[in-house]
């Protein structure tokens, strides 16, 4: 098992198992993993494709469950929860970034980050008050007006990004986050992330092929055919554990 940190844990996993039914045969993508990720950590996800890093990411995210094994999120067994209970802590505590943005294409950047307060029934002013000022933290305050497509493809996930963070969640989780940018729009999107970590100590977890933003991170993770293969440190950047 990963040694623990000298910090909290926000996530404990234990025994982690997932295994599908492919062509009438079972798929086992997970086969094992133990891990522990403290609050206000930066961590990799990396290994080849079929590793099961975006499997153990939608797991810790609760959009999959487990085949066997313990999620542990802030102490409390997530494996254990009802859909509706589960639902209800993925929308609070946890933010998603995923390659494509998936930006409701009607919507100007501020009304698309105000969907998800608008989901939890937060009082309008106070929902466009937190929009605002998230779409401000990612550079985006001149351009809140502007629908999808009247954005660059790093202006529209700055807005995904917005969208993740606007409830203020503990985790944020982002599969691929820069994967289909250039390398310049990566390079800005991946200091954001280093931005937000040190400015409000949201613990994030990210997936990636990218070699550069992998080992730019404080903790590298490796998977290879469904088990930890390696668990390293990396860039020795600080953070900074305030709250939103």
């Amino acid at each position: 098992m990963t040694e623990p940190s000298a910090s909290v844990p926000l996530v404990v996993v234990t025994g982690l198992r997932k295994t599908y039914q492919h062509m009438g045969r079972p798929l086992e993508v997970l086969r094992g993993i133990d891990l522990s990720i403290s609050s206000g950590e930066m961590v990799s996800l990396i290994g080849k494709s079929g590793a099961g890093k975006s499997t153990l990411m939608h797991c810790l995210g609760t959009l999959d469950v487990p085949t066997e094994g313990s999620i542990k999120f802030e102490g409390i067994e997530l494996t254990k929860l009802t859909s509706a209970e589960l639902a209800e802590r993925r929308n609070r505590t946890i933010g998603f970034v995923f390659q494509f943005h998936h930006l409701l294409p009607e919507f100007t950047a501020l009304e698309n980050v105000m969907m998800p307060g608008l989901i939890q029934g937060m009082a309008k002013r106070e929902n466009r008050q937190q929009a605002e000022a998230i779409l401000e933290t990612v550079g985006l305050q001149q351009r809140l007006e502007h629908r999808p497509g009247e954005l660059s493809g790093g202006e529209q996930q700055r807005v995904a990004l917005a969208r993740a963070l606007v409830l203020r969640p503990k985790l944020l989780l982002a599969d691929e986050p820069t994967g289909n940018l250039d390398t310049a729009t990566s390079d800005s999107i991946h200091e954001l992330f280093f931005d937000i970590n040190r400015k409000h100590g949201t613990t994030i977890v990210i997936v990636t092929h990218n070699p550069a933003l992998a080992e730019s991170m404080p903790r590298i993770i490796s998977l290879r055919d469904g088990l930890i293969e390696a668990d390293r440190r990396g860039a020795d950047r600080s953070t900074h554990t305030a709250s939103f």
